[in-house]
């Protein structure tokens, strides 16, 4: 129809077929920002967020997410995820998550990336609302992607 991978030819969506391509080692690193108040900041740093830890429990929200991907994104393939890893910088203004994600396979995973660190952003916000309810979260991003027949991408 249009061209379009995500279309049939009759315009209907449907799931790119995989299945010829080669399987090689693919990884994606996105990065997002939450921007809060400097006591909502300072509450994190200390502990003192009633919740609990609030980067521990964003970190392995952000693992879930990544691993639970093709569930919330109607087109993506599950795939056998190798690596998940999430680095947290708070500083006095917000959180910096940057996540690296990792598969052997026949599709890339930078939608796995992307999700990760959404949630995890929004995991710091659910973790932290009560210090903030003004927190933003934004400027989600792919910063790189290798492996696959297009190669190698850097912002």
């Amino acid at each position: 129809m249009s061209g379009l991978t995500h279309l049939d030819e009759t315009g209907s969506a449907r799931m790119v077929d995989v299945g010829a391509k080669s399987v090689t080692a693919r990884q994606a690193v996105a990065r997002g920002r939450i921007a809060m108040s400097s006591e909502a900041a300072a509450a994190i740093r200390a502990g003192s967020v009633r919740k609990g830890d609030v980067l521990a429990v964003a970190r392995v929200a952000g693992i879930m997410a990544a691993k639970k991907t093709s569930d919330l994104i109607p087109l993506c393939h599950p795939l056998p995820l190798s690596k998940v890893e999430i680095d947290l910088v708070l500083d006095d203004e917000g959180v910096t998550a940057t996540v690296t994600a990792a598969t052997a396979g026949q599709t890339g995973v930078e939608m796995e990336a992307l999700t990760a660190v959404s949630v995890t952003l929004l995991t710091v916000y659910d973790m932290a609302k009560a210090l903030d309810t003004c927190m933003t979260i934004g400027d989600i991003h792919l910063l790189s992607k290798t492996g696959g027949k297009s190669g190698d991408w850097h912002a």
